[in-house]
């Protein structure tokens, strides 16, 4: 009797135990089971198992701690949010969020927004980027050189000097010597100047020109300045002018009042041909005047071709 009883004592425990093991499996409260799911948070979503899912599964002793599943391969359309160098490890969202914020303007240059940053670095493959340094600025191109404007361009020296030649007293006249004229025609910063139109030609007399006077005894070979008068005339008196334009004047007096500077000469206003003071026909033709030289190409005077400049 007493080994029955002990017998049926010993069973009962026995059963007790066996059904309390499993009891005791089971028994986690929800909120524990909350926890566990929330400390590993962002594994269990990347696996797909819900809060609500994971504590049933907890609670009913099913669930299991799931090993960390490896990082995703990013898409083609989202950016890539693995740089070189190592990861940073389990840091939390917090932290991942001040990294990116703390280098804001880096990460959106290189496109990498705030919430794709903060998953990769809680997921152990983000490194924050190093600043890019700023490109040096290149210096700017020189500015191209234009080809002054101007009819000559890039005339020879001979074609130019054969154009100040072609015009010579009318380039004279305005001061512009053969040198000058060349160097400006090569640089192309010249133009060739109108020929200036020959006045009016005066009114001819119908009288009669006077018989010639003898000629006067031939000059010794002996040099002698030019103003003195030839052997065998006297010194004549200033002769008297008769200007019919502008810039004509009727005494050599005139003349040197108004040029200043300039070679006051005797012009035969028949011939359009001036000469020099000190030669023979210097104030002793019949239509003449005194001009400034200066004056005379823009009436188409010239000088005579046997008279030296003074």
């Amino acid at each position: 009797m007493k080994k029955l009883i002990l017998v049926s004592t010993g069973a009962v425990i026995v059963g007790f135990f066996a059904f309390s093991i499993p009891v005791l499996a089971q028994g986690k409260t929800a909120k524990a089971c909350t926890e566990e799911w929330r400390a590993d948070k962002a594994n269990f979503q990347a696996k797909g198992i819900t809060e609500k899912a994971y504590v049933a599964q907890c609670r009913a002793g099913t669930a299991a701690v799931p090993t960390t599943a490896p990082p995703s391969a990013p898409t083609a359309t989202a950016p890539s949010t693995t740089f070189p160098g190592s990861g940073t490890g389990g840091k939390t969202a917090k932290a991942c969020t001040e990294e990116w914020r703390a280098d804001k303007a880096n990460f959106q240059a290189k496109g990498i927004t705030e919430r794709a940053y903060v998953a990769a670095c809680r997921a152990g493959t983000a490194v924050t980027p190093t600043a890019a340094p700023s490109p040096a600025p290149t210096a700017a191109p020189p500015p191209v050189a234009t080809a002054p404007e101007g009819n000559a361009g890039a005339k020879t020296a001979k074609a130019c000097t054969e154009e100040w030649r072609a015009d010579k007293a009318n380039f004279q006249a305005r001061g512009i010597t053969e040198r000058a004229y060349v160097a400006a025609c090569r640089a192309g910063t010249v133009a060739t100047p109108t020929v200036a139109p020959a006045p009016a030609p005066a009114p001819t007399t119908t009288a009669a020109p006077p018989p010639p006077s003898p000629s006067p005894p031939p000059a010794p070979t002996a040099s002698r300045p030019s103003s003195e008068p030839p052997y065998g005339t006297t010194q004549r008196a200033p002769s008297t002018g008769s200007p019919s334009g502008t810039g004509q004047y009727a005494t050599e007096a005139q003349a040197k009042a108004s040029c200043l500077g300039d070679t006051v000469v005797w012009v035969n206003l028949r011939s359009k041909i001036y000469h020099f003071a000190g030669t023979h026909n210097y104030g002793n033709t019949k239509d003449g005047a005194y001009m400034c030289e200066r004056d005379t190409a823009t009436q188409g005077m010239r000088a005579a071709k046997n008279e030296q400049h003074p």
